[in-house]
């Protein structure tokens, strides 16, 4: 997922006006998808559901032509939409994903935690267990009721969505992009690639960018 480049402020700010912020966001696929396919085309947040994260002084600064406004502005547009996306999925009466749940579980949560801060890292299901604090067993049984599938499907799924964001950076090389991911090398990466989706990583990395405008 990514912020489309060039959002700003438009007219002047006076102290009885609304302030309207919008922005973009380009999803190919990628890491995404589970969080896409759990949310409506539209959703509505009404204030009362949640606390705006953005204080008074902070939209004053935002509306400031001066230098470090892009930032102020990507930032807040970050915060504002991980604040609405919390705000969805607990407000009253919302069916929430097992997957979000799962994030809150002491056992499960710590696992998710582990593979995303490093996925590069040799995972396995004993030392995921060993960094839970829970027995292989037990982590696997939570893991596949919450999350939907067992640990070591998910990290495998994982990696080839986070392969497939860093595919679409020109600079990147298969190699770095193995490496970076979690795969022995360029040669893994290709097969489990193309076995998920269809098509080798160069296929995929020309079509994305013939699909750029």
């Amino acid at each position: 997922m990514r912020r489309a480049p060039g959002a700003g402020p438009w007219g002047e700010a006076g102290p009885d006006s609304t302030l309207l912020l919008s922005g973009l966001y380009t999803v190919n696929g990628g890491v995404p998808g589970r969080l896409l396919a759990a949310l409506p085309p539209l959703a509505v947040i009404e204030a009362e559901l949640g606390t705006c994260p953005i204080s008074s002084a902070a939209f004053e600064e935002i509306t400031r032509e001066v230098p470090g406004q892009q930032i102020l502005l990507d930032r807040a547009l970050d915060l504002m939409l991980i604040t609405a996306l919390r705000a969805w999925f607990t407000r009253p009466g919302a069916q929430v994903p097992a997957w979000y749940q799962a994030h809150s579980d002491p056992v499960v949560g710590a696992a998710l935690r582990l593979m995303h801060s490093n996925p590069a890292h040799p995972w396995t299901l004993e030392s995921l267990a060993a960094g839970t604090g829970a027995s292989r067993a037990n982590l696997a049984r939570r893991f596949t009721t919450l999350v939907g599938q067992p640990p070591m499907t998910y990290l495998r799924e994982r990696r080839l969505a986070l392969a497939a964001d860093l595919l679409r950076e020109p600079d990147q090389t298969l190699s770095a992009v193995a490496d970076r991911v979690g795969f022995a090398n360029a040669f893994a990466l290709s097969a489990a690639f193309k076995k998920e989706h269809g098509i080798s990583p160069s296929e995929y990395r020309t079509g994305t960018a013939r699909a750029r405008p």
